[in-house]
């Protein structure tokens, strides 16, 4: 049996027809940047995450960016960030010439640890990026309680969490701003890159177009030094489409989950704490013997990925942190462990017990 990794065609096909006419429909009205097409998505998802307000953008990268520009972030500042996530994450503090400080998740999370949070504010910080990595929603109660106290703006990276609720509340809306990634492979996908802001302060919208649109409010008058970062006509009018079906993709993809964790056991295979907080975008598993698992899985048709296999702080990007292997040994061991196995709409009953089944036989020589 052969299981890829991932595979939009099943999720795709119903709506094949509707999404050929976006295109058509795009096409006859030749109009392609900043049109109905994205007012009315951004419109829809500011409503599906309960916020007031929604701003398309090029990509995920660039919504992290021109959300903490938006906000005044920049030289000088510091802006908290978990030591354990992609590396856009602290690429965009990077780029608004702030510095992005790590700190340790808890392994069982491995989200975030906010123990460790109060120990690396100092008086140049100005802001938190909770990462709701693989899906799972940070424990955003006691992050925003501990920036309450020290007066700091709460940034979500949500990029991996689209539809995640916690308490009635879905990701996007617990902190000052929010910025989501609609690249390809994520529960809400475009068929490019492209991104949002989503926040309930006007302002902050207003200025985040601005500042994705040249720096500018009205053509030919520039109040910032802005950037080219906008969503496209088309990738608006797709993820229209598709945000009708999240909701269902979602309860596909916790069904898959719960038979993952009701049914995955193996002395050498780990799981992540479980969490009804969670969309899964990827669902990880760790294994001391990481590549040995992965080359058994590949033996036998099941693909998988790894997320991520180098920490952010032994990257060559950021040698100038001065940072040593063992500096964040949390983050080491995920990246060390970490396996992420198929999960998608779409995957049969067939495939998920062919998965688990091959999974349980997994054995290492002691």
């Amino acid at each position: 049996m052969e299981i890829e990794y991932s595979n939009f065609r099943k999720m795709h096909a119903p709506m094949e027809q509707e999404l050929l006419q976006c295109f058509r429909d795009i096409y006859d009205s030749q109009w392609f940047i900043q049109g109905e097409n994205l007012h009315r998505f951004e419109e829809e998802f500011a409503a599906y995450c309960g916020t007031k307000y929604c701003v398309g953008t090029g990509n995920g990268l660039d919504a992290l960016q021109l959300m903490l520009r938006a906000y005044g972030i920049g030289e000088g500042d510091e802006v908290i960030v978990p030591s354990n996530t992609f590396i856009a994450t602290a690429l965009a503090v990077s780029y608004t010439g702030a510095t992005p400080v790590f700190v340790e998740p808890k392994w069982e999370t491995l989200e975030l640890d906010p123990e460790r949070l109060e120990e690396k504010i100092t008086e140049r910080t100005k802001g938190i990026i909770a990462v709701h990595l693989y899906g799972r929603l940070a424990e955003m109660d006691k992050i925003l309680e501990i920036a309450k106290r020290h007066k700091l703006l709460v940034f979500e990276d949500a990029a991996q969490a689209h539809g995640a609720e916690y308490k009635g509340v879905k990701a996007g809306a617990f902190g000052n701003a929010a910025a989501f990634s609609f690249y390809p492979g994520k529960n809400l996908g475009a068929f490019g890159d492209a991104g949002a802001v989503v926040t309930n302060d006007r302002e902050i919208a207003e200025k985040v177009r601005a500042l994705g649109n040249y720096g500018s409010y009205q053509k030919y008058k520039h109040e910032f030094k802005g950037m080219n970062s906008r969503m496209d006509e088309i990738q608006a009018a797709i993820l229209s489409v598709k945000l009708k079906s999240l909701d269902q993709w979602t309860e596909e993809r916790k069904r898959i989950a719960e038979y993952y964790y009701a049914n995955i056991c193996n002395k050498w295979i780990e799981l992540p704490q479980k969490t009804e907080q969670n969309v899964y975008h990827i669902f990880p598993v760790f294994c001391e013997k990481r590549e040995e698992l992965q080359q058994y899985l590949a033996d036998r048709g099941i693909h998988t990925l790894i997320h991520y296999p180098t920490p952010m702080h032994l990257q060559g990007a950021y040698k100038d942190m001065g940072c040593f292997a063992g500096d964040f040994p949390i983050a080491e061991k995920i990246c060390a462990r970490e396996l992420s196995i198929p999960l998608y709409p779409g995957l049969t009953e067939q495939e998920i017990r062919y998965i688990v089944d091959t999974m349980n036989a997994f054995q290492v020589n002691e």
